[in-house]
């Protein structure tokens, strides 16, 4: 079963039952002013997250996914509305949200170990001891199974094992939300394809919250509970929510022939295709 929501009546939704989602996006603006000049990205955001869930949004570039994200994670304030994570406005970065970029962002100069201790250091210095903290970070290596290249650094990796570690960090923050950034979109098509297994393996041991953008929509179609389908900027909105109503755990190679599969998928990229349509007509 695949259920479409548009976004009036997602409004709706939110309306009736503010403050009871895990994390509420609630009728968030965002402008960008630089030199006199005012740029509206997103307009009107309205969207609710349950406890555990996976959503994926997608849409064409300028469309404001990334500065979502940021918002989300607090790199940047909203301009109107609010984020609301368990009840708590957001409005800073903090543990409680991790985001993993499409560049991994590692420390060149530390280890892979180091990279995950420097975060579970920062983040646990005052309530794990010693050896708990390093426990700590060997469990999340094992999660993404990095155990065996520890004591390596950066470049003496791979791109899609640098991802991993990425990952690990985030991870061992223990954040009640996890952010992707298009976190595969540089990997070759099987080192993509093996870490979103990873990061399904891994949704499923922890029932950990994440957002995750892409522009993949086998990607989207594949991880999501639901995917949220963005507007073209400037003044994004939420166009369509389609919700994935797939059994979990999803083998690739099943779902290729799966109905509910396809039927996804083609209802993202149509409306895909009919915003660049439109972009289109109107230029």
């Amino acid at each position: 079963m695949i259920a479409r929501v548009d976004a009036k009546s997602h409004t709706e939704s939110v309306t009736m039952r503010p403050g009871r989602a895990f994390l509420n996006i609630d009728h968030v603006d965002k402008t960008f002013a630089r030199g006199g000049v005012t740029t509206e990205v997103l307009k009107d955001v309205n969207l609710t997250i349950d406890k555990g869930e996976f959503i994926s949004i997608i849409g064409h570039s300028g469309c404001g996914k990334s500065t979502l994200l940021n918002l989300i994670s607090g790199l940047t304030n909203v301009t109107a509305g609010a984020i609301l994570l368990e009840d708590r406005e957001v409005n800073a970065p903090g543990p409680d949200r991790a985001v993993v970029f499409q560049n991994h962002s590692l420390l060149p100069w530390l280890t892979v170990y180091d990279n995950i201790k420097l975060a579970v250091d920062k983040v646990f210095s005052g309530t794990k001891s010693k050896v708990e903290r390093h426990d700590w970070t060997m469990h999340n290596l094992s999660l993404v199974q990095m155990e065996h290249a520890k004591d390596k650094r950066p470049s003496e990796i791979s791109g899609g094992m640098k991802q991993r570690v990425g990952i690990a960090r985030a991870l061992a923050m223990e954040p009640k939300v996890l952010l992707m950034d298009e976190p595969f979109g540089a990997l070759d098509a099987l080192t993509r394809a093996k870490l979103q297994e990873s990061v399904m393996e891994i949704h499923s041991r922890l029932g950990n919250t994440a957002v995750m953008i892409t522009h993949d929509v086998d990607e989207a179609v594949l991880l999501s509970d639901r995917i949220v389908m963005m507007t073209n900027g400037p003044a994004a909105c939420i166009g369509e929510i389609l919700k994935i109503d797939l059994p979990r755990p999803r083998q690739r190679l099943e779902l290729v022939s799966d109905p509910a599969y396809i039927a996804a998928r083609e209802a993202v990229l149509r409306f895909l295709y009919e915003r660049h349509s439109y972009v289109e007509s109107a230029a």
